[in-house]
């Protein structure tokens, strides 16, 4: 059953890595975005789909353990 388990990992684990490459090649068009008027340097669009992938990626766990931690802070009672 542990080596079923390790086999349908690392067949999911190598299909994930195929379509990333697939789309990576797919999407190799550059592609310059305009923010408040400063403009990027022209790059692939596969690239900037990855970065902000990253950057939700990591800005959802943050805001999550923002939330928790002031869920669990003690309130403060204010006198009347």
């Amino acid at each position: 059953m542990r080596s079923l388990r390790r086999a349908l990992l690392a067949f999911f684990i190598l299909a994930l890595i195929v379509l990333v490459l697939l789309f990576f090649l797919e999407n190799q068009q550059a592609v310059s975005l305009i923010l408040f008027g400063w403009t990027s340097p022209s790059i692939p669009i596969a690239l900037l789909i990855l970065i902000a992938l990253l950057v939700g990626l990591l800005v959802g766990p943050v805001l999550s353990a923002i939330a928790r931690l002031r869920s669990k802070a003690p309130r403060r009672v204010s006198p009347r």
